[in-house]
């Protein structure tokens, strides 16, 4: 059972940023992996996506502001949010793209001034 640990979530102010980061229990070596995010009340959503090629792919609402990148060796999935915007407050989740294995506890992320 592959296990994730996301972190680096918290509160920032508009215009700020954070730098998340996933932990995988299991090797990402030959996997797709992705950057999810869940706000209140709403499903959740891919964000991010790398291939194993490092080919990204973005969300068109956090385009020219994320980056996602990924450490094989490290077993390890990153997301750098910059100008970040209220509208950005989730949880973020990180998996396999597209998802099968189970969720993480996510972390959460707040946009607020």
């Amino acid at each position: 059972q592959v296990q994730l640990v996301e972190s680096g979530g918290g509160l920032v102010q508009p215009g700020g940023s954070l730098r998340l980061s996933c932990t995988v229990s299991g090797t990402i070596f030959g996997i797709y992996m992705a950057w999810y995010r869940q706000a209140a009340g709403k499903q959740r959503e891919l964000v991010a996506r790398i291939t194993t090629g490092r080919s990204t792919n973005y969300v068109d609402s956090v385009k020219g502001r994320f980056t996602i990148s990924r450490d094989n060796v490290k077993g390890a999935v990153y997301l750098q949010m910059d100008s970040l915007k209220p509208e950005d407050r989730a949880a973020y989740y990180c998996s396999d793209y597209p998802s099968t294995w189970s969720w993480g506890q996510g972390t959460q992320v707040t946009v607020s001034s």
